[in-house]
């Protein structure tokens, strides 16, 4: 009979103060506080795992998790806790650094189309209310691109926790009324971009303007005079604009373009734009944006 063994890793488990472990090996990446604060923030008892510790000449060394019981030290509000450890005994120096390297090698990853659908069974408030809007409008949410369906998952997430919920139900109202599902009209840039012109210019942004002038250009030939301008959805956001202004009327009041760049814009109607923007294209700084 096969010796079923040799597949089982020779381990064992304790519960090791966070102050006897050590995790500052030359090969380990350096502490993110960033990562360790948010995390913090949303603490999940049942999100933490065993942390990998080699004991060598009666250290604990630990070589996978060292933000994990950072990220418990700070919640608890001290390194006297205790965390579950899975203890190798027999690791040198340079076995551990080869583990750390290639730990996460064949490691598959979830997509955001398998995280959100999990979200729903959690019964994830979030994701409820964003499946629920996208499908109000007769669309769906999927992983593979065709009509009326929106593969741009984590997009309609960031919109909704950056801007809320009116505003990304304003982004898939302009998008469906302009370019009536058309498949390429819901990718990242496209949301983004919209997500930008509607919060930049809340209540002076006319839908039924946006949706003649821009519903006249079709999807691909936006998308390559945005790449002439700049790259990502900030290109697209410009071009939204350009084309939105067009030969306007002198009474027309035309959206200045610099105001995409403004932080912190309110989604709020404005009243203090001027009705010249003549010169805004050639004085707007590059901003760098990932597309």
């Amino acid at each position: 009979m096969k010796n079923l063994n040799a597949f089982v890793p020779k381990v064992h488990f304790e519960q090791i103060p966070i102050k006897n472990l050590v995790s500052n090996q030359e090969y380990q990446r350096n502490l993110s506080r960033a990562h360790i604060a948010k995390a913090a923030e949303h603490f999940d008892l049942y999100q933490i795992n065993p942390v990998k510790v080699s004991r060598r000449n009666g250290i604990n060394y630990v070589f996978n998790g060292q933000h994990t019981i950072e990220i418990v030290a700070l919640v608890s509000g001290t390194r006297e806790t205790p965390v579950w450890c899975m203890i190798y005994d027999d690791l040198s120096y340079e076995h551990e650094a080869d583990i750390f390297a290639n730990q996460m090698k064949y490691v598959k990853p979830l997509n955001p189309y398998e995280i959100f659908n999990a979200n729903l069974e959690a019964g994830s408030d979030e994701q409820l209310i964003i499946r629920d809007m996208v499908e109000s409008y007769g669309l769906a949410i999927g992983k593979t691109k065709g009509i009326g369906v929106i593969c741009a998952i984590s997009t309609l997430e960031s919109i909704y926790e950056k801007y809320g919920y009116h505003v990304l139900d304003h982004v898939l109202k302009l998008c469906i009324g302009t370019w009536e599902g058309e498949p390429n009209s819901f990718s990242a840039n496209m949301l983004n971009a919209l997500a930008k012109v509607v919060v930049a210019y809340g209540d002076n942004l006319s839908d039924e303007l946006f949706k003649e002038k821009l519903g006249a250009c079709s999807v691909k030939a936006l998308q390559r005079t945005a790449k002439e301008r700049r790259s990502g959805s900030l290109g697209l956001a410009e071009t939204f604009v350009i084309e939105y202004n067009g030969r306007k009327k002198s009474d027309q009041k035309k959206l200045q373009i610099k105001r995409l760049y403004e932080k912190s814009i309110p989604y709020i109607a404005y009243s203090d734009q001027s009705d010249s923007d003549e010169n805004d294209d050639f004085q707007i700084e590059e901003e760098a944006e990932n597309p």
